[in-house]
């Protein structure tokens, strides 16, 4: 049976999202926050999930419209770990190890979209 090779951001993007339901289980059983975590998991967790709709669009065009759902989640999901850091919900070491995974996701996705979009203005 054939098995798609899946691409780096894929990879990426679910390795974050366990990393958050992680993130999520700590923040609700030690630290018994149930509102902030929960926006941070849902957006997180969104991230990767858009990123595969992307992978079976029926058009460029959509590709580009589910990467950039993506990369508005990532950007919210750094609201997020902003809030959870600066209200000491998480600590420094836990912050910068989210913090830097979520920007290298939102690198990759403006560089993917970038080139989509590119290409797609060649074709028109």
């Amino acid at each position: 049976m054939y098995k798609k090779r899946e691409n780096a951001v894929v990879v990426k993007s679910k390795e974050f999202a366990i990393e958050s339901i992680k993130l999520y289980k700590f923040l609700v059983g030690t630290k018994k926050d149930f509102v902030i975590s929960k926006q941070f998991l849902r957006s997180a967790t969104s991230i990767g999930a858009n990123i595969k709709e992307a992978d079976i669009s029926m058009s460029k065009k959509e590709f580009i419209s589910k990467l950039n759902i993506s990369l508005k989640e990532a950007s919210e999901t750094e609201y997020w770990l902003e809030l959870l850091h600066e209200s000491e919900y998480i600590t420094k070491k836990q912050f910068d190890f989210f913090y830097s995974k979520c920007v290298e996701l939102i690198k990759l996705l403006t560089a993917i979209i970038k080139t989509a979009s590119d290409n797609l203005k060649k074709i028109n």
